[in-house]
């Protein structure tokens, strides 16, 4: 393949490669879904999704809408069920990076990026395969990418066709994560800089388009107006200012590294570097770089302030870097440049090797490794690891399904484990301050006089603010991968619970 790439590539040669590449890696992430169980936030919001609503606690509801529609499509709450509309965006996603490289540059170029893409593990294959907001925000940033490009550069009669398909892909984009207002912020600064395209200001299409999305991204607000705007707050207060922390954007952008994989994201790195110090008089390189700067800038520079970021929310901003590396990529590879051919290469075998690795451990035990302090090694995928053992417990020890019986968790993120592990057999809730989605879709004053199975890793002595008629603790529950116990879980059985 690097061979074919390095060769002369029309528009007939790099499609055939990109079908090889969309077919190969859509195959390849749907074993990769089949192989492991939900993580953290997906089982959230695989859970949570049972309700339909025009929005959710914690992000825009696109990802619960498909994880949602999914399960009720296939009759199962299973991984790969629930992660194959995510699955199937992603192949979107390779086409539309394809596309947007295609158009700005040329086909070998647009190859190249579909390649980048799915060479970086935060873009590609956690966001690529995982039931999360990033797999349609993606599609639909990408999709606004192809549109602005073609109102910008195209022919102008059709400039009002493309800027209201711009905002349409916008409001998906809003509609998946908040991210999605980066694609307003960069094209609003690509027009201020480009001298030639300020023209747009005056334009009534780009507002149009705007407001497209402000109508599409609608549930949202309408959902938090009625929720005393929880979703937005509960966001802001993830940015509160802490203490200056100088080492915070080094932390950042050294997570951010190794999330994107070193090698591919120093080249990533370059790419935009390159396209700043042209400046706007290279347009199509600097309309990459205005979208591209946004998240990165965001999420890097506001730790500053002791906000502790996720790593992977500044990659949409990488997710732009990929098309200008593509186009250098293909340039250098056209040139006969070693280290262009040897870089993709190394980064295809690493992402194998990766690959590989991650499906061994989800099949085989994982070995007892001791550190020196005499700590074990803990398995790796534990946030993967299916709760299924919970309902087989519960069943033996006749309490699946008993009356006036609820099954409940001390955080979040175990409610969640619990509820997909039961699948619908007891009702779930969550007895914890920050309750995240349960605290909204439900009220836990229902409970009252109720029995209570409390189950966690964690439960202490009490429960905070409940009261029960009394407190048993129950035999924990063993929770085995591949035949070796890789965690307990405690169990009490509270009876006439009072919150």
């Amino acid at each position: 393949m690097i061979a074919a790439l390095s060769a002369p590539t029309g528009d007939g040669r790099a499609l055939r490669w990109l079908l090889i590449l969309i077919f190969g890696s859509f195959v390849a992430r749907l074993v990769l879904a089949s192989s492991i169980g939900l993580g953290i936030d997906e089982a959230y919001t695989v859970a949570t999704a049972r309700v339909i609503a025009l929005s959710t606690y914690d992000h825009p509801p696109m990802a619960w809408w498909l994880a949602g529609g999914a399960a009720k499509l296939f009759g199962t709450e299973a991984p790969l069920a629930v992660r194959f509309p995510f699955v199937l965006l992603f192949a979107a996603s390779t086409w539309l990076a394809f596309d947007a490289g295609r158009y700005l540059y040329s086909p070998r170029a647009g190859l190249l990026a579909a390649v980048t893409l799915n060479l970086a593990p935060v873009l590609g294959w956690t966001g690529g395969s995982m039931v999360l907001p990033d797999g349609p925000l993606m599609a639909a940033m990408l999709a606004a990418l192809c549109c602005v490009a073609r109102a910008l550069f195209g022919d102008s009669k059709d400039a009002a066709r493309w800027w209201l398909l711009a905002g349409l892909a916008t409001g998906l984009a809003c509609l998946s994560k908040l991210h999605g207002v980066f694609l307003l912020a960069g094209v609003g600064l690509f027009v201020l800089t480009s001298r030639t395209q300020r023209h747009w200001l005056t334009s009534p299409y780009p507002y149009l388009a705007a407001l497209l999305a402000l109508a599409i991204f609608s549930p949202v607000l309408i959902w938090n107006a009625q929720h005393e705007w929880v979703s937005f707050a509960f966001q802001a207060g993830r940015a509160k200012a802490r203490s200056f922390n100088p080492a915070g954007p080094l932390v950042a952008v050294a997570g951010q590294a190794a999330f994107l994989l070193p090698w591919v994201w120093v080249a990533l790195t370059i790419a935009l570097v390159r396209s700043a110090w042209r400046g706007p008089q290279r347009q199509r390189d600097w309309l990459l770089f205005c979208l591209a700067v946004g998240p990165i800038a965001a999420f890097t520079l506001i730790t500053l302030n002791g906000t502790k970021t996720l790593f992977h929310w500044a990659a949409p901003g990488y997710l732009f870097a990929c098309i200008l590396l593509g186009r250098d990529v293909a340039r250098d590879l056209a040139d006969g440049d070693r280290a262009a051919r040897w870089w993709l290469r190394g980064s295809l075998a690493s992402l194998v090797v990766l690959f590989v690795a991650v499906l061994a451990i989800a099949r085989w035990p994982w070995p007892v490794f001791t550190l020196p302090n005499g700590q074990v090694v803990p398995y790796p995928l534990i946030e993967t690891q299916t709760w299924s053992e919970v309902k087989t417990s519960l069943a033996e020890q006749g309490l699946l399904g008993r009356p006036n019986t609820y099954v409940a968790a001390l955080k979040w993120h175990e409610a969640a484990r619990l509820d997909v592990a039961l699948a619908g057999a007891m009702p779930v809730r969550c007895l914890c301050a920050d309750a995240r989605g349960y605290g909204v879709i439900y009220d836990n004053r229902d409970l009252s006089g109720a029995d209570v199975i409390v189950i966690g890793q964690d439960l202490g002595t009490q429960l905070p603010d409940y009261t029960f008629k009394s407190l048993t603790p129950l035999a924990p529950i063993p929770i085995h991968h591949a035949g070796r116990q890789v965690l307990s879980l405690q169990v009490s059985l509270g009876t006439s619970i009072r919150p």
